[in-house]
């Protein structure tokens, strides 16, 4: 497997209150906020449309656990099913089943530090 991590997909991070995160961000630095943060659009370098997302997230949130750190990092990837067999093989922890979704395949493992990293394949044609 040539390629691994192709970018960055999302950065998310806890805070008390997501709806006033948003709206500051929206206000002071002009962000297109939603009720899931803010999407970046960008394209690759074959030109391929792609995008980061950027969410604040309530922080009693355990859609970070099992690690206990106030953020957590998104990483695009090329065929996760191989990656994460790869990854495993390796002896990396592996943080349950991969999932499924109509925008793309997930899965999660943790770092050395127990920071848990979101591994993303996006759909092959995303509507941006």
């Amino acid at each position: 497997m040539d390629k691994r991590v192709t970018g960055i997909g999302g950065i998310f991070f806890k805070t008390k209150n997501p709806e006033k995160t948003n709206e500051w961000y929206k206000n002071h630095l002009g962000l297109d906020t939603s009720n899931y943060g803010c999407s970046f659009d960008w394209q690759d370098e074959n030109g391929k449309k792609c995008s980061t997302q950027w969410s604040p997230f309530k922080d009693d949130t355990k859609y970070f656990a099992p690690s206990e750190k106030e953020f957590m990092i998104n990483y695009r990837v090329e065929n996760l099913e191989e990656l994460l067999k790869i990854l495993k093989e390796e002896g990396v922890t592996i943080v349950g089943e991969m999932e499924t979704y109509d925008y793309g395949k997930f899965g999660w493992i943790l770092d050395p530090d127990g920071n848990k990293i979101e591994l993303w394949e996006p759909v092959a044609n995303p509507s941006l």
